[in-house]
């Protein structure tokens, strides 16, 4: 089937309207006849920047940094460094920070500061309650050292390492000065890899590492006729100027840069089979957009870091590579074209997946290892969803099965499924003290399984013509609050409460409040995620 589309915009996007001064935000409270619980809704719901109110929010709240340091009880030996600014519409400023101790990052040492309009009450959530304090800041074990270790450490091929950085580790355990060095080469599977390894620079002992490039499956070519948004008047590019221009890549097979942008002599792109070369581009560049819209329209997010500057897609990666992944260093999302160079991993759910990487790395940056990584992973899956569902595309139609078109296993089956997780032989359902031994794809269940039945219930039933019946920790029914409610809270929770080191039983608490602040303590919807999270075991 063609992929159609036109250089003018053809969607209405429902945006927010903002009137701005250059450092401050002057947003409307919804007020009147409302219900409670519609006021709060909107009260709490993120206000979209665009680009230069969220720079200038950021440039402010830099500005006031050390009196915030100082305010919240930080010592004189460290300060504050902006990463994000999220507004709620009656005023609530959330501001994200990274920190520094005499100079050097603190990794683990992120907080947010919420502070109410009008210089109101003010709380802090922080990734450690730890005191940032070492002894010295000279290292007793060398940069090449570790370096070696570190590349010794890594199972990728042709392993490289980066020049090691000195930090303070504060993730776990007791603050430490260490080395952080960054390993690159390339995983079994052909995915690149960078892997970061933290060392003790006392005693040359490894703390900790985790990969920064994550990976996600899906489908592909399952779109339809679709539109996209494109540049020129012939030739055609895929840019879409709408969406922060987002462009997508012909990588032609390469492994390194962006390839070439893909142009056309006429607006139409791909015929809908893997032998065209513009199908993968059309469907990754349609689940960009679809990404963008949701992020917008429905999460008040102007683009993934909420800058609108639009990231960028690379289809055709190696060769028969069965995989698409996420890297923060080039803002890009890739995309194989998986076993015998006939299924793209370029659908909706998949695009929407890999997106969301780039949105949790620019909010709440969870770790990508044991149970952060889960919940990491768990956001993309839910997110994911959540756009294949909004999207409402005939031809790929939403559910809350991941992977189910691919076939990647020859079977029929998902790679993932959120109802009962533990369907796909290796995930977890419900959380236990031995998740964090778990693969990060797989220490997502208990979220995954969390959302849907956050979602929809407990029980059997049928969703857009898929069966789904999805158990409880401990047998007791569990009645749903519908999607859009879902992903509200859990977006909330991501943005503004979560930390890198959040855990499950920290991403309770992160969604408990989130659920306060958009339907008020006591709601039903905060009843219901405290009983879904008992449902899945996290108390």
């Amino acid at each position: 089937m063609t992929r159609k589309q036109s250089s003018q915009r053809r969607t209405t996007l429902r945006a927010a309207a903002l009137i701005a001064s250059a450092a401050v935000v002057v947003v409307g409270v919804q007020t009147g006849s409302a219900g409670a619980d519609a006021q709060r809704e909107a009260g709490a719901t993120a206000v979209a920047f665009t680009g230069s109110q969220r720079a200038a929010a950021v440039q402010e709240a830099q500005a006031a940094a050390a009196g915030t340091a100082e305010a919240i009880g930080l010592s004189s030996q460290e300060e504050l460094v902006v990463r994000d600014v999220v507004k709620d519409a009656d005023g609530t400023v959330h501001t994200r920070y990274e920190r520094t101790y005499k100079g050097l990052p603190v990794l683990g040492g992120d907080l947010v500061v919420h502070q109410k309009r009008n210089n109101g009450a003010r709380s802090t959530t922080k990734a450690t309650d730890a005191r940032i304090s070492v002894p010295t800041t000279t290292p007793a074990v060398a940069a090449t050292t570790v370096n070696r270790s570190a590349v010794a450490a890594s199972d990728a091929k042709a392993p490289a390492a980066s020049s090691a950085r000195k930090v303070i580790w504060a993730a776990t355990g007791k603050p430490a000065l260490a080395w952080e060095t960054v390993v690159t080469g390339t995983q079994a599977d052909g995915t690149p890899s960078e892997l970061h390894v933290i060392t003790d620079a006392t005693s040359g002992k490894q703390l900790y590492s985790d990969e920064a490039i994550e990976t996600g499956t899906g489908n592909a070519m399952y779109s339809g006729q679709v539109t996209l948004g494109t540049s020129g008047t012939g030739p055609f590019t895929l840019t879409d100027t709408s969406r922060g221009s987002h462009k997508t890549y012909d990588l032609n097979g390469g492994t390194s840069g962006t390839g070439t942008l893909f142009t056309n002599s006429t607006d139409i792109w791909g015929d809908g089979t893997p032998g065209n070369r513009a199908t993968a581009a059309a469907d990754a560049h349609y689940g960009a957009a679809l990404t963008w819209d949701f992020y917008k329209n429905e999460l008040g997010r102007n683009g993934i870091r909420g800058d609108g500057v639009g990231a960028y897609s690379r289809v055709h990666y190696g060769n028969a590579y069965v995989n698409a992944f996420w890297s923060d260093s080039c803002f890009c999302m890739t995309y194989g074209d998986g076993a015998n160079n006939v299924k793209p991993l370029t659908s909706i759910d998949v695009a929407a997946h890999e997106m969301s990487h780039g949105l949790t790395a620019s909010t709440a940056n969870l770790r990508y290892s044991r149970e952060s990584g889960g919940l990491n992973e768990a956001t993309s899956d839910i997110f994911g969803t959540s756009v294949e569902l909004y999207a409402n595309n005939s031809s790929d139609v939403g559910d809350y099965l991941i992977g189910e078109e691919i076939d990647i296993n020859g079977t029929g089956a998902p790679l993932r499924y959120m109802d009962k997780p533990s369907k796909d032989g290796k995930s977890a359902d419900y959380w236990s003290k031995t998740l964090a031994n778990l693969d990060v794809h797989y220490s997502s269940g208990p979220a995954n399984h969390f959302f849907y039945l956050l979602s929809e219930g407990s029980g059997a039933k049928s969703i857009n013509g898929v069966s789904y019946n999805s158990p409880t920790y401990d047998g007791a029914a569990v009645t749903g609050i519908g999607n859009v409610k879902a992903y509200k809270i859990w977006y909330k929770a991501l943005s503004t409460y979560m930390t890198s080191s959040t855990t499950y039983a920290g991403a309770r608490t992160a969604t408990l409040q989130a659920a306060t602040d958009l339907y008020g303590a006591g709601s039903a919807e905060y009843n219901a995620v405290a009983a879904t999270w008992a449902a899945v075991n996290v108390k």
